[in-house]
């Protein structure tokens, strides 16, 4: 457990064991154990709000989003949060992240490359549709990175940063989705980008078209493939679950 100085806040994954400690106010956790932790603080005198780990695709995008099969857990915590009287909430809603490891969309993601992929050893990469659908990312990390085309305005760098600003102005996110990205960009735009940095070579690509990635990641679901969410979500994210008029609480 670690205690943010001056703040009075408890962060930390809840487990069926653990019991709040006397004066904590807030508990940002571990979205499996959400259940649990919500239990443990309407039984608490003192915690008021809870930030579960949602750090993800908009659950709530369109009417298309109560359906698909990744959201799921992330919706039974909203609607038991609902319920919940004494609780206040906030989500950080992040889309996918720029700087993640595979099978990030900036990497070869080896197991399904056909989904969208940039493999720099072979040169080669997939985009999905055309390669103009615009697609917003956010960086966990502290600083950019070095993919994040130069003069794109950035909303966000730090995932971390905007939950603590979160946590420090309580009065602006009562109850309320946290919509942040750090910048959008298009899968020509990305592909531009790697051929200045990998030395100016015209890369090999490929292109996955909207309606066969639902064939695959029907498919996948089907086959029961480990990387089924992934599939998913590269579809929404492809079919603008990502993009807003604007950045805001709501």
């Amino acid at each position: 457990m670690t205690i943010l100085a001056k703040e009075n806040l408890l962060l930390f994954s809840a487990t069926r064991y653990i019991r709040a400690a006397e004066g904590v106010e807030v508990i940002v956790g571990d979205i499996k154990k959400a259940k649990d932790i919500i239990q443990l603080a309407e039984k608490s005198p003192s915690v008021k709000r809870f930030f579960p780990s949602e750090y993800g695709t908009d659950i709530e995008h369109g009417p298309e989003s109560a359906t698909e099969i990744p959201h799921q857990q992330k919706l039974k915590v909203r609607a038991a949060l609902k319920e919940t009287s004494k609780l206040e909430y906030t989500y950080v809603v992040t889309g996918p992240y720029a700087d993640a490891i595979e099978p990030a969309i900036f990497s070869p993601c080896s197991a399904a490359p056909e989904i969208g992929s940039f493999d720099v050893k072979t040169k080669s990469a997939v985009l999905i549709g055309d390669g103009t659908g615009k697609i917003s990312f956010t960086t966990p990390s502290e600083y950019v990175t070095p993919l994040m085309l130069q003069g794109t305005p950035l909303t966000g760098r730090s995932v971390g940063k905007l939950v603590v600003k979160a946590l420090l102005h309580p009065e602006q996110c009562e109850n309320k989705a946290l919509k942040v990205n750090s910048f959008t960009t298009t899968g020509n735009e990305i592909m531009a980008e790697f051929e200045k940095q990998c030395g100016g070579d015209k890369w090999s690509i490929n292109y996955t078209s909207n309606e066969e990635l639902r064939n695959l990641e029907k498919d996948a679901w089907a086959n029961k493939h480990l990387m089924a969410p992934i599939f998913t979500l590269r579809r929404i994210w492809n079919e603008g679950g990502t993009l807003y008029e604007r950045q805001r609480a709501d």
